[in-house]
């Protein structure tokens, strides 16, 4: 009983922590997890449950570094003027 509900749990772990084809794709054609430190930097700045914040440098810096990964988006009212 122990033992099937041991391989139950990992399966549900191993299935739950896939990522989609999309993503998949993605990571497959990139070298590197984040194309840059600011990337990184913003990456983790937004990640979880919060809501964005977006500045129009943020903006700029992912237009000229190639940033990749799913996109954020945000309306053009609510990026920050910093």
């Amino acid at each position: 009983m122990l033992w099937r509900s041991v391989l139950v749990g990992t399966a549900l772990l191993v299935v739950g922590g896939c990522a989609s084809k999309e993503e998949f794709d993605i990571w497959r054609s990139n070298t590197a997890h984040f194309a840059s430190k600011e990337h990184f930097d913003f990456s983790m700045k937004n990640s979880g449950e919060s809501k964005a914040t977006v500045t129009r440098n943020d903006v700029a810096m992912a237009q000229n570094q190639n940033w990749f990964g799913r996109a954020i988006t945000v309306a053009q009212e609510q990026i920050l003027e910093r």
